[in-house]
């Protein structure tokens, strides 16, 4: 697939009713990026609406869960991201308040052109702005192309390696974190 040029991308939060878009990019985004790491049949056997009734869950849960998407001029959605405190308690840092990105793919033809980006970069902010310190994710040891993306936007894998059992198959996991800076506070004049 060739590189694709920058484009210009608003973020927004999600609404439900771009849950049917998002499920649609997250089982093509599968299908591509997940081609020679999980299974062909797995693979083959998604479909976006068996993704609908948990996209629809997650997109009512309050603070500090939140997806956003990154919209195109024409109004298509290229990407999106989801962020919420960490899920498990064992992946939280022992001394700092941590969240987590749960999920984050871009439409497999709006690869290169800023759209993930541009969705990581408003679900960091907006762990950063819900009082978070550290982050942690999950990503498929094999998914060489998205540990670059994440590792040049500051994520760092902290050793942690777990199996993922999708269909049968037993998939290496591995954890990523970073710290999360304090957010910026206007001064005021005095």
């Amino acid at each position: 697939m060739r590189h694709a040029h920058r484009m210009q991308w608003t973020v927004r939060a999600a609404r439900p009713d771009d849950a049917p878009e998002i499920a649609r990019i997250n089982v093509d985004a599968w299908q591509h990026s997940y081609r020679g790491i999980v299974d062909d049949p797995v693979l083959d056997r998604m479909l976006p609406e068996s993704r609908l009734p948990a996209l629809t869950r997650v997109l009512r849960l309050p603070e500090p869960s939140r997806v956003f998407v990154a919209v195109g001029e024409d109004g298509r959605i290229g990407a999106y991201c989801a962020v919420d405190a960490v899920r498990e308690s064992t992946d939280a840092h022992p001394d700092l308040h941590t969240g987590e990105l749960v999920a984050i793919y871009a439409d497999p033809r709006f690869h290169g052109t800023g759209a993930g980006h541009e969705v990581h970069e408003a679900g960091v902010r907006h762990l950063m702005d819900q009082g978070f310190r550290y982050a942690v994710l999950w990503v498929f040891q094999d998914n060489a192309r998205t540990r670059d993306f994440y590792e040049s936007h500051g994520w760092r894998h902290d050793g942690l390696v777990h199996r993922y059992e999708l269909g049968g198959q037993d998939l290496p996991e591995v954890r990523y974190g970073r710290f999360l800076p304090m957010p910026r506070r206007t001064r005021v004049a005095r």
